[in-house]
Order: C-alpha cells, then structure tokens, then sequence
C-alpha cells in the first residue's frame, strides 16, 4: 500500500489563518489550472498534484451520469490505491453514493466506512481497498448536473465543515471545467462529423462530375477509382455487370496496379460462392475480411488472396429497384473499410447504378438506331429494286410533255397534283419530283388515303397521343412529322373523308397540326405532292370535296397520260418488261413474236402500265423457252363487248377463261359471290370504302366485304 499523504491540517504548528491562506492559494490555482488545460485525465493530474498541499486524499474521482444509458461512469481516477480501477467502470444510479448524489444534489459523508450501513451493496468495494473515510460532493453548474467528485482517504478522520465548505468550491470550479471540457469535446466531435460529412459530399460532388462527363463506361471508371483513392485507402478496384438471364457477373472494368493481366476481359464470375455476390443476394454492402474470405472458395476469391488481398468490400449498384451489378474494393490491408467508408460507397454505388443504367440505355438506343438505319437502306433499296421507282420507261411526246412539267415543278416547294387513271405511275411521278427537289436528301414518305379506314386516317396522318382512344396504348408518329423537310404522297387524296379535310387543309396552309388526342401543336416543313384518277372538281361540284382545299392541292396540276395515248411507247415498256422479270425469275426470254407485239401496242390497255406489267410477269412466267409466249386470247376476251363491264389489267387475276366459259364454269353459290364481288371490285377500280367504293356498289359495309374476300381468297392484284 503507497504510504498515505500527510495534510498540512494535521501539522500543529499551522495556524487557520495560515491555513486559510493555503486554501485561497489552492483555489487559486485550480483557478489556474482550469484556465490551462482542455484535456480531463490532464487537468485532473494537475488537480491532485495542487490539492494535495491544502487537504489530506488518497485518491480522488470523477463519476458522471450518462444520460444515454442512465448510469454512473467513472471517468476519471487520480489514486496511489493497489489494484484500483481507473476508468469505464458503469453502475447504476440507484444504489450508488454517486448517484445519490447526483439525484440530491447533496454530499455524501462517510466517517469510517466500516461503520457505516448506507448503500451496503456498493460500500464494500471501498473496504476492499482499505477506504475507511470519504466524501462525495455533487458538481453542478448553472444549467447541468453532471455528476459527482469524490475524495477518499485510508484511515477513517471525520471530515470538517472547514475541509468541506472548500472542497465544495473546489467541486463548483471543477465542475464548471468538466462542463467546458465535454462541451469542447462535443464540439470536436460535432467538428469531426461535419468534416466527414463534408468530405463524403465532395466524394459525391466528384463522383457525380465524373459520371456527367461522358455516357461510355470505359471512360468512367478510371475517374470513379481516382476519386475513391483519395478517401478510401484500396489496392484493387472493379465493376461488375449483372446478367440476370445467367445469374452471373462479368467483370466489366478493375483496376489493379500490381498486375493488370489479373483478369481477362469480360470475365464472366457466378453468383454463388462469391463476396459480389452475397452482395446482390442481400442488396446491402457485403464486407469480408481474413480468414473469412476462406468461406468463399471460388476462383476469384483464390485470384485475390494470391495477391496478398487481405479484406473486400462489394457494394451493390441498385436503382430504382433494378440491381445492375457491383462495386468492388480490396485491400492488402485487413483493418481497412471502416463503417463510415462502407456508409460512403452506399452513395456512391447508386450514383454509379444510375450512370450504368443511362450507359445501357443509351447502347441500346444506338443498337436500334443502327438497325433501324440499315432496315432503312434495305428497304429503300428492296423498293427501288422491285418497283423501280427511279426510271420512267417512254420517248412519246406526251410522256415527254408530262416530263417537262415535272422538271419545272421539282425545284420548288409548290403543291403538285397528279391526275390520270389508275395504273399510270403516278407515285413513279411523285417520286421522280422528290428526288429532283432540294429534299432529295430527306425522306420521302407515301400513303394511300383509299386503303386505310376513315376512322384511322387520321391518326395515320398526325399521329396520336397515348390513350387518346381505345388501344392507343403508346404514342404514335403520323406521316406528316415522318415527312418533316421531305416529301408526303398522298395518293387517292379524292377518297379522304370531309371531317378531315379542313385539317389537312390546315397543314397545307400553316404546316401546323396536334396529333389525335393532342393540345399541343406541331409544326413541319414538308412538301405535299397528291395524285388522284378522280375528277376533284366534279366531287367539288357535288359537295363531297372542299373548295378551298382542291384550290390549295391544285396549285400545279400534272396529267399524267394514259397507256393507250402513246402507244409508241408500249414496245419499249415490253422489252423492258421482259428484260427484268427474266432476270428476276431466271428466265432466257430473248425476244417477242411480231405479232404478240402488235396486238400488245393495238390493245386499249384500261389498266395502263400496271396491266400491262402483270401481264409481261405472267407471259415471262409462262415461256418455257427464249420466245415470249403471250395468253393473246385474253385480251381479246377482255377487248370484246361482253368485257366492258369495268374489266381492267385485273382480269388476268381473276380469271382466264372468256366470260362464255366462265359462266360456264360457274357451278356453285359461292363461286358465283365470288365473281360478282371481283366485278364490283374491277368496276371501282379495286376501291373498297368512300362514296365510289365496291362496298357501296354492293350496298353492304366495308368491313363486311372485307371479311367476304378474305373467305374467297379475293386479293388486289399487285
């Protein structure tokens, strides 16, 4: 046991006034001592040190209540006692002289300890170590109590008021430093999380910069790994993306210094077995570190713990409920990531989520656009190849006029409408204008107003929003906006319903609309070029056709001629006919009988260039050798009286057999529905709807006759 210190109150020859002298001086300089230090363990030292001179201890405490728990914990402990605890040591209020204390805010005085039978539970611990007299005084300032300082001596001494009135001083001043040293380590504290804080937002203020800079991931990573490295010491940094169809990761991109070959490229790593993907499992931050890598005895666990890779941190990149892969750090240091820097890449892993996300969807973006840019080519392609949209076949001198015309209207932005019959290549014309115009370069977009139904055409034209009506169940682009700086055709424009030709008039004038089901207006830059083998101002006449929009469609009219108006250029058409339906269906026809090409150029041809290019396929298809074998029969069945009930070129479709055999052949109801609806059909020159429709001829709907046809097998002619 140390040897007890002696006070100067038991030396006889001091006076109290002397004494006296001595307490100012001490509490002097406590007063000193206090100004001095911020540190507890630090002033307390001191304090011992300077009390001794004035009052007799042998160990002096510092006990304060923790609110958060509601106990009593010793802070501080200045003592020459054996074996005495220092600190930490937590007891509860109750049943504790200090807490008693605290709770009274009155002192706690013990003569001798071993009479004494106050809290008998916790007393003993002071016999233990020979305590035999103590007092424990409360320390309170203004506006806390904090809790309780206590001095104790080895032999039992009755403490006196004079001994007690100056350790309460010494208590008040101790108790107003102890505030100033929690307050000042609260406000380190406090200093400290702010700093964190701010350090954790400028990691994601430059995380974010990265992420903003550029669209590509390869790009990316070697910021977000610059970053991190300034905040979070790591040796080995990696992305990987999820496949959910594999329920596999592939490493994306990694960063490894000390060997860059760790990994091949997309290299592909299962979920099962593996830290990223615990991390996925769960969705939370997966940290392992040490032997506890072990438990996870894949391939890639081996590959980093080969390199001296001590602990591992995967965080999951997850948005908006879709995991999109992993983060992934490790160290060669097994006391790294903290849970404050587990708590940062939390962030940082769904700022990192949203830029795979955007980067994935940007790709696949570009993988469609491509497609549908080669899907483009292609069919532009297919069409120039098939219907031969670039070359009008002719040298007569009303071909030739219609040509003129044609270069004279190109250049400008001028509406232009197409008239003649069916089958004169109208949209040959409309393309030929197209492509002679300063909108070459753009699209040149074609719709037939006869073919689609009246109450479609307009979302067909303008387009309409999603759920402006019953299964519009996304937004769609009408032809106008399609043909944005280009070219629409509007071809069959007679057969456009009344309630929509004041819109298309609006177009016309103002190149402005709203889509179907749509407030706001769009506006386009587009060239209209309309074709008809309708007499529009007859229609105008019999008020089925708006005035004002015939005047706006008819600012340069073309009449394009008929077949049987230059039949000098019918021998031309067949050799050209024949030269590339032989090509096409790898044939050898080499040339035509003299007089298979009379009858040709002596035939009225009411179906024009159309008919006269089925029939070309059909003979080409027909001739087993080089000589062009035409069915001449036909068109003299077609050419005779009993045939000029509307037959055109479509007859070499419907039947090919003159109308004496096939009345003849006609031996069932539904055989003979069938040639009367193909009648109809030729009559209106295969119009189903509208006022001049075979559906109206036939007095039935348009939907029913659609149905009809479909059972017969009835289809318009190519």
């Amino acid at each position: 046991m140390a040897e007890r210190l002696v006070s100067p109150l038991e030396v006889p020859r001091t006076s109290p006034l002397e004494h006296s002298r001595h307490q100012l001086e001490a509490l002097l300089e406590v007063s000193e001592a206090i100004a001095q230090q911020r540190d507890l363990p630090a002033l307390f030292h001191d304090l011992a040190v300077r009390l001794h001179s004035v009052i007799d201890f042998d160990f002096l405490s510092l006990v304060l209540h923790d609110a958060a728990k509601n106990v009593m914990r010793l802070h501080i402990l200045e003592t020459h006692l054996p074996n005495a605890k220092r600190v930490g040591a937590e007891s509860a209020v109750e049943g504790n002289p200090a807490g008693w204390v605290w709770q009274t805010q009155q002192p706690f005085i013990v003569s001798d300890t071993e009479e004494e039978t106050r809290f008998p539970d916790y007393l003993p611990r002071y016999r233990e170590h020979n305590v035999r007299s103590l007092a424990i005084l409360p320390l309170t300032t203004a506006q806390h109590r904090l809790g309780a300082m206590g001095f104790g001596r080895m032999v039992p001494h009755r403490i006196t008021d004079t001994e007690l009135q100056f350790m309460q001083r010494v208590a008040s001043q101790v108790a107003v430093a102890v505030d100033n040293a929690l307050n000042l380590e609260a406000s380190q504290a406090y200093q400290k999380q702010l700093a964190r804080e701010r350090d954790r937002f400028r990691v994601l203020l430059e995380v974010n910069n990265v992420l903003i800079s550029s669209r590509e991931l390869p790009e990316l990573f070697p910021g977000i790994v610059s970053t991190l490295e300034r905040v979070i010491h790591h040796d080995y940094t990696s992305l990987a993306l999820f496949d959910p169809a594999t329920k596999t990761l592939r490493i994306y991109a990694f960063y490894f210094p000390s060997n860059q070959n760790i990994f091949k490229p997309d290299t592909v790593v299962p979920l099962e077995n593996t830290p990223a993907g615990r991390a996925i499992t769960t969705g939370q931050p997966f940290l392992a570190r040490g032997a506890e890598l072990d438990h996870y005895p894949s391939e890639i666990v081996r590959i980093l713990r080969a390199e001296g890779l001590q602990a591992v941190c995967c965080v999951p990149l997850v948005h908006r409920d879709r995991t999109f892969g992993t983060l992934n750090l490790a160290s060669r240091r097994a006391d790294t990531f903290t849970p404050g820097d587990v708590e940062l890449l939390q962030p940082v892993g769904a700022q990192i989520a949203i830029a795979v996300e955007n980067a994935l969807a940007f790709k696949e973006i570009d993988a469609l656009k491509d497609k549908l840019a080669v899907e483009k080519l292609y069919l532009e392609e297919e069409i120039r190849s098939e219907l031969n949209f670039e070359e009008i076949v002719g040298e007569s001198s009303v071909l030739k006029r219609a040509l003129g015309q044609v270069e004279l209207a190109a250049p400008a932005g001028t509406t232009v409408l197409l008239l003649g019959e069916t089958g004169t290549g109208k949209e040959l014309f409309a393309r030929a204008i197209h492509n002679l115009s300063p909108r070459r370069d753009r699209t040149f977009v074609k719709i037939n107003c006869a073919a689609i139904p009246s109450g479609l055409l307009e979302s067909e034209l303008f387009g309409h929003e999603k759920g402006a009506f019953t299964g519009a169940v996304n937004q769609k682009i009408g032809r106008f906006e399609l043909a944005d700086k280009g070219t629409l055709f509007l071809d069959e424009v007679g057969d456009i319903p009344l309630e929509l030709q004041p819109k298309l008039l609006r177009v016309l004038q103002e190149q402005e609309f709203e889509r179907l089901g749509g407030t706001r207006t769009q506006r386009v830059d587009v060239r209209v070029v309309a074709a008809t083998n309708l007499d529009l101002s007859n229609l105008v006449a019999q008020r089925q056709f708006r005035n004002d929009l015939y005047y706006r469609l008819n600012v340069f009219p073309i009449q394009i001629p008929a077949l049987r108006e230059r039949q000098e250029d019918i021998p031309l058409l067949v050799r050209y006919f024949v030269q590339r339906f032989s090509r096409s269906l790898n044939k050898s026809v080499a040339y035509i009988p003299a007089d298979a090409m009379d009858a040709l150029v002596r035939y009225s041809w009411p179906g024009n260039v159309r008919e006269l290019e089925n029939l070309i396929e059909r003979a080409v298809l027909l001739s087993p050798g080089k000589e062009l074998r035409i069915p001449l029969s036909e068109l003299k069945e077609l050419s005779a009286p009993s045939a000029a009930y509307g037959a055109d070129s479509s007859s070499s479709f419907g039947s090919s057999a003159s109308s004496t055999s096939l009345t003849a052949s006609i031996s069932t109801l539904e055989e003979a529905e069938r040639q009367h609806i193909l009648r109809a059909l030729k009559h209106t020159q295969w119009r189903i709807a509208g006022p001049k429709g075979a559906a109206t001829l036939l007095g039935m709907k348009r939907t029913t006759l659609q149905a009809r046809m479909r059972k017969l097998g009835i289809r318009r002619p190519i």
